[in-house]
């Protein structure tokens, strides 16, 4: 078991959503935050006065080197990083949007290599440091309507997990999480039926205790967890039927 107490926590994308409960979770166990978003009258409403608030648009590079230094001096050397930062927009591709397919790209990859790059040599110098990374189930297996956010999801995965090796032997963590649907602002206008939703306050929970328990993936709710399990080891030829019939329902 790993204790949250006294860990210095960046939490990037904590103006709504998982983000912000993850923030009223981690500061319930102890945890000493600093607190990222774009929105900075969001961050300040999350915060209450009670950790440090620092804006940020991670898909900016020297903005992202910049914002980890001033969380360096709010709260000193960070002892856990978390990527919370995402964007969702449903299209296919019959009607590909190629400016959305590239915003999706900009900020779920550019702007997760940007945080990387601010916090993750720091750690490896000092052999000490964890990365978190909430990806999403939506990158096991593609989708009709989510060329975009599975693809970068997909190679949020495979990211965290090619880092889980390379840094295994200089004492840094990486931790992969996968949510299923969860009640946020990102998920509201979604039209399509979103089997096993929770609410974002339980997905905190499931966030915090998988830490804790110092798992290297976290998946939830459980049963979307195993449909998508099951999904990822189905042959290429059934999951294209049932996907295909899937996109014709909808």
């Amino acid at each position: 078991m790993s204790s949250i107490v006294g860990q210095r926590i960046w939490l990037v994308g904590a103006s709504s959503g998982i983000g912000a409960a993850l923030a009223e979770e981690l500061h319930r166990r102890g945890a000493i935050l600093a607190i990222s978003a774009r929105r900075e009258e969001r961050l300040e409403e999350v915060a209450q006065g009670r950790f440090a608030t620092v804006a940020l648009d991670a898909t900016d590079a020297a903005a992202t080197r910049e914002a980890a230094a001033q969380v360096r001096r709010e709260i000193g050397p960070i002892d856990m990083v978390i990527w919370s930062v995402g964007y969702w927009h449903t299209f296919t591709a019959d009607e590909w949007l190629a400016d959305e397919y590239e915003t999706h790209i900009r900020v779920n990859l550019l702007g997760l290599g940007n945080v990387i790059a601010a916090t993750v040599p720091e750690m490896v110098a000092a052999r000490h440091g964890h990365l978190v990374g909430i990806a999403s189930v939506a990158g096991y297996r593609g989708l009709s309507g989510s060329e975009a956010y599975g693809a970068t999801k997909a190679a949020q995965i495979n990211l965290l997990q090619s880092m889980r090796a390379s840094l295994s032997t200089k004492d840094v963590r990486v931790t992969t999480v996968c949510p299923g649907f969860v009640r946020t602002d990102m998920t509201e206008t979604n039209s399509f039926p979103m089997p096993f939703i929770i609410e974002p306050e339980e997905a905190a929970t499931e966030i915090a205790d998988g830490l804790e328990g110092g798992k290297v993936e976290i998946v939830f709710p459980r049963r979307m967890a195993a449909t998508m399990k099951v999904a990822r080891v189905l042959p290429e030829r059934v999951w294209a039927m049932i996907t295909a019939r899937l996109a014709r329902a909808s």
